[in-house]
């Protein structure tokens, strides 16, 4: 280790089973970048094909990444790298949650927590700077997730910062969370943690973080950065009318305006107009109480909550009395985005205002209540699919079918027909803790499909968002940049969580201007479209995928947030509302003090983004990435009809969907921009071995998975 400038160099390793901890060198991963890149190497290296999730043999790796804790903004996510449960075959996929969690990780001088084996009991891991132990977790084992971790705490101290699960964990549920803070949770992996019979991890950390650069030179740096980032996802142009705003955009999350305020905030804060040119009412922008809970939240807002380093602030911070008065539980809660609308989605018959009550109170609660509830016992909705399936299953009279008929009557369905949020705390008792038939909603939607025979009438239905026969949901795809949406959904072995396609397509600057920009960047403004108004596959529009997905490895290896990431725009008419595509490099060579452009790290993103192809190829057992992986279902590629019944062929303005023929041809043009073999998307030998890690094409060569 000669530099560690933005990096601790230490990598705290646990195994639960014999109790050993000892540390390792973070810097042998350093072609890897961080967070999600060094995982997933430790991933390929230690856990081979054909390990279960819930083994003692896998792994569960919290990562941060080298501008993580440095004050860069938007800098403080933790990612979380694992076998997924979920995944028809176990392969690997990151989680990531924001909070402080990464940045107390930091502090406490570690890079990177692995963890491996079982505990033979619960147990926690406490961790005071180089200070490691494990400690007794029976005494909170079986609690929710709020006790647990006050319980901790006060143990801890509150400065603390702890990555906990909850019953959901504990029972080995494919879909759980791991949360810390209030409200930060990564999806998917809590079960990993409770086959480990561990709790928590709960760091506390005295150090700093070493950067390379003077300190000037970086808050310059930060400083050039508020000129260009905008509100939450990036939006650089306000949803209402401001006297200096030459532009709107209805989507835009850009919410702030005169006479919206905090209003539970004592006093109240209004939000106002926002100038963007000055840097103290950047907070301001983002109302997600008002986005997320409509506008009866307006009252009910205290102010706005986030992550270390973060300017937006983008968790809606609430105080809602009604939580307590008719259900006993803490009006105070805290959330954002499908942390409210995916538990929410489990009341699908609707929530309508009862007498007295205000518009759209009723759903209101219902989402907090969801809320609190689903982070409570650590329930994961899988980007709003376990919402979908419930409906599916329901309505369809599979649960009347399959669930004993004593437990069927037991569950209160009338509390649902009548959009009664009560339904939800029998809902989620009953699924967290594995009662009767119904728990099994957690599963997955391809592991339901296995048990409950729904049939492919189930997977083409539109409405259910199912994208791929892997069980995972859409999340910014074809509706969202035409085929560059499509096919980065195309890539995951779970829902995308890419967003740095939807943030550059969505940030509000009118169409003229996006295509521009997106000259510029991917070589042609043909790589973007109009919504709704697709033109057919084209180069630069496999040119932006590859970009998309490398940017967003890129960041949760660094460890920045995608959901603000990258910088591509502006809110400043005087910058031509252009960004800057290159922060991400600039912060980090005067971070690490290791020269690098953006093309650099674009090239070392690409390096991780196809090990975790190789990855996927290993756990699948096939080459066949076309056929096997990356193939949609058929929704995707069906025409849509119009409301006389009337078809509306693809590419034509007024649909979204796709046809099979473009699809293919995306797909060949994107394998052919990584250098993977266009037949299978396989990675080649010759590409392998051109981003410095021949020993993943010896090893896929002697498994007989490197394409022809």
């Amino acid at each position: 280790m000669t530099n560690t400038f933005g990096y601790t160099g230490k990598i705290l390793r646990v195994d639960l089973t014999t109790g050993k901890i000892w540390t390792d060198d973070t810097m042998k991963y350093k072609d890897f970048i961080g967070g999600e890149g060094m995982s997933m190497k430790i991933m390929w290296d230690e856990v081979p094909a054909g390990t279960h999730p819930f083994s003692p043999e896998n792994k569960i790796i919290f990562g941060s990444g080298p501008l993580c804790g440095t004050g860069v903004p938007c800098s403080g996510r933790t990612n979380i790298t694992s076998l997924l449960p979920s995944n028809p075959d176990h392969s690997v996929s990151s989680s990531h949650m924001g909070g402080y969690f990464s940045v107390e990780m930091k502090y406490a001088g570690w890079d990177l927590i692995v963890v491996e084996g079982k505990s033979a009991k619960p147990v926690w891991l406490r961790i005071e700077d180089d200070k490691v132990w494990l400690e007794d977790g029976r005494w909170v084992w079986g609690k929710g997730m709020f006790d647990a971790m006050a319980m901790i705490s006060s143990q801890m101290g509150k400065e603390a910062q702890i990555a906990m699960i909850g019953p959901a964990g504990e029972n080995q549920l494919n879909l759980s969370v791991i949360r810390t803070g209030a409200s930060h949770s990564a999806g998917g992996h809590g079960g990993v943690m409770g086959s480990k019979n561990l709790k928590a991890i709960a760091i506390k950390g005295t150090g700093s973080v070493k950067v390379a650069a003077r300190p000037e030179e970086l808050m310059a740096l930060d400083k050039y950065m508020m000129t260009i980032i905008g509100a939450n996802n990036q939006h650089v142009v306000p949803r209402f009318p401001h006297p200096w705003a030459e532009y709107t955009a209805s989507g835009s999350r850009w919410t702030a305006k005169k006479g919206l305020y905090w209003g539970a905030a004592n006093p109240p804060v209004e939000t106002g107009e926002c100038y963007p040119e000055d840097m103290q009412s950047v907070g301001l922008r983002t109302h997600k109480g008002f986005q997320d809970l409509g506008a009866v939240a307006e009252k009910y807002t205290v102010s706005m909550g986030g992550c270390a380093h973060c300017p937006i602030r983008c968790h809606s911070q609430v105080r809602i009395p009604q939580l307590e008065e008719r259900y006993g539980i803490d009006p105070n809660v805290s959330n954002t985005c499908v942390g409210y609308s995916g538990p929410n989605g489990i009341m699908f018959k609707g929530t309508p205002d009862l007498p007295g009550q205000e518009k759209g109170e009723q759903s209101m609660i219902s989402k907090t209540l969801g809320s609190h509830l689903a982070d409570d016992y650590g329930v994961w909705c899988n980007y709003g699919q376990m919402g979908r399936d419930l409906n599916w299953t329901y309505t369809h009279g599979i649960l009347k079918k399959v669930l004993p008929a004593d437990e069927y009557a037991s569950i209160s369905w009338d509390l649902l027909e009548k959009g009664d949020p009560a339904f939800l705390i029998d809902f989620y008792d009953r699924v967290a803790n594995k009662k009767g038939e119904l728990w099994h909603i957690a599963d997955g939607s391809y592991w339901i499909d296995k048990r409950w025979n729904l049939g492919e009438e189930y997977w083409a239905y539109d409405k259910n968002k199912l994208w791929s026969k892997l069980g995972y949901p859409v999340h910014h795809a074809n509706e969202s940049q035409s085929q560059v949406g499509a096919l980065v959904s195309c890539f995951s072995n779970r829902d995308a969580q890419n967003h740095s396609h939807s943030n550059f397509g969505a940030a509000g600057v009118p169409l003229e201007l996006l295509k521009q920009v997106a000259a510029e960047e991917f070589g042609t403004p043909d790589a973007i479209d109009g919504p709704m108004d697709y033109t057919p596959m084209n180069q630069g529009k496999a040119n932006f995928v590859k970009w998309a997905l490398t940017r967003t490895m890129l960041h949760n290896s660094l460890t920045l947030c995608n959901w603000m990431w990258p910088m591509a725009f502006s809110p400043l008419k005087s910058r031509n509302y252009r960004g800057d595509t290159a922060l991400e490099a600039k912060f980090y060579s005067l971070v690490t003090g290791i020269p690098m452009t953006k093309e650099d790290l674009d090239r070392a993103a690409t390096r991780t983004f196809t090990l975790f192809r190789a990855l996927t190829i290993r756990s699948m057992g096939t080459a066949d990435m076309r056929n096997k992986h990356d193939q949609t279902t058929s929704w995707v590629i069906t025409a849509t009809k119009d409301k006389n019944g009337k078809e509306i062929p693809q590419f034509t303005k007024g649909t979204d969907r796709m046809t099979q023929e473009d699809m293919e041809k995306g797909r060949g043009l994107v394998y052919k921009a990584f250098g993977w073999d266009e037949k299978t998307g396989a990675p080649t030998k010759a590409t392998l071995e051109a981003l410095g890690m021949p020993e993943v094409a010896a090893e896929l060569a002697a498994k007989g998975l490197l394409p022809a």
